[in-house]
């Protein structure tokens, strides 16, 4: 089964028989009409594309000019998958071939021989693609803890993967290179995280020895009134940890709604949170750093000591 091109990709083995010439395709590149994706591979409007929409064509490019199978694997299975990425390289396509295929690295791909069970295969837009359990698996064995985590929290999340499952599949695959990394970041997985800026603040809370008691943890009024919902607690300080990412806002709009509204109305649901005594703490993108977010949190539950004493 061939894969399914979207419509911003050309490919050179499709536009000779379909009419076009290399003299056009010149033509086109040079009065910017067209982008050089890869070898043999054009993009009609990359500056719409993101990082990964861009790798998911240079993707379906890649694998339409192998010569011999492969079955997508890593982070370009993630991709695939509609799993989300933070602090992974997009620059190459990475997929597996069986032993005794050997590994493999060039300027588009990445090619990794080992051992794939045909179970641990799947298809996704004509594309033999490694299953969400082997994707993320694969994953946790490359990747840093803060990267693995990211994906690995979605995967639990969107119900992708149970994390006890994962954690057989690492036992049986024995001694591998990564393994006890990748079996620290499965533990630690938790799809009650619920976005990329979530689960690295997870990590980075636990690196810094403050991690919360409890996550999406929804806190009350006196009288039963459900007040909200906080990305984070530490519920013996009562202290509310909330990470805001630019986004965020965005989603919460209802129709008519400006994004004033929506700051208004948070505002409203802080202040409630603050008579009944709990503290809130905020951090955005640019504070996920340990110098910043440690001393931010550490401050707000030593006023969460102060208060309960």
């Amino acid at each position: 089964m061939e894969p399914l091109l979207p419509p911003e990709l050309v490919l050179r083995r499709d536009a000779l028989p379909g009419g076009w010439s290399d003299e056009e395709l010149t033509a086109r590149l040079r009065r910017g009409e067209l982008t050089r994706l890869r070898p043999g591979a054009y993009l009609t409007d990359p500056s719409s594309l993101d990082a990964v929409a861009r790798h998911r064509h240079l993707l379906v490019a890649t694998v339409a000019a192998l010569r011999r199978p492969a079955v997508v694997s890593h982070q370009s299975a993630a991709v695939l998958w509609g799993l989300p990425l933070w602090g992974v390289s997009l620059d190459r396509v990475h997929v597996t071939r069986r032993p005794p295929a050997s590994s493999e690295v060039s300027r588009y791909l990445r090619c990794h021989a080992v051992r794939l069970r045909d179970d641990e295969v799947s298809t996704v837009d004509g594309v033999a693609v490694t299953t969400p359990a082997r994707t993320v698996l694969d994953l946790a064995l490359t990747l840093a803890a803060e990267p693995a985590v990211v994906v690995l929290d979605a995967a639990v999340r969107l119900g992708r993967v149970r994390r006890e499952d994962l954690l057989h599949r690492l036992d049986r695959a024995g001694r591998v290179p990564g393994s006890r990394r990748a079996g620290r970041a499965i533990a630690f997985a938790d799809g009650r995280s619920e976005s990329v800026g979530e689960s690295r603040s997870r990590v980075l809370l636990q690196r810094l020895g403050l991690p919360p008691s409890s996550l999406q943890l929804p806190v009350r009024a006196a009288d039963g009134l459900l007040l909200g919902r906080a990305d984070f607690g530490w519920e013996e300080e009562r202290v509310l940890g909330e990470f805001d990412g630019r986004v965020k806002y965005g989603r919460l709009l209802r129709p008519g709604q400006e994004p004033g509204d929506v700051v208004f109305e948070e505002k409203r649901r802080e202040d409630a949170l603050r008579d009944e005594g709990w503290g809130v703490v905020r951090w955005t993108w640019s504070d996920l750093t340990v110098g910043v977010l440690g001393p931010r949190v550490r401050r707000a539950l030593e006023r969460g000591w102060r208060r309960s004493s």
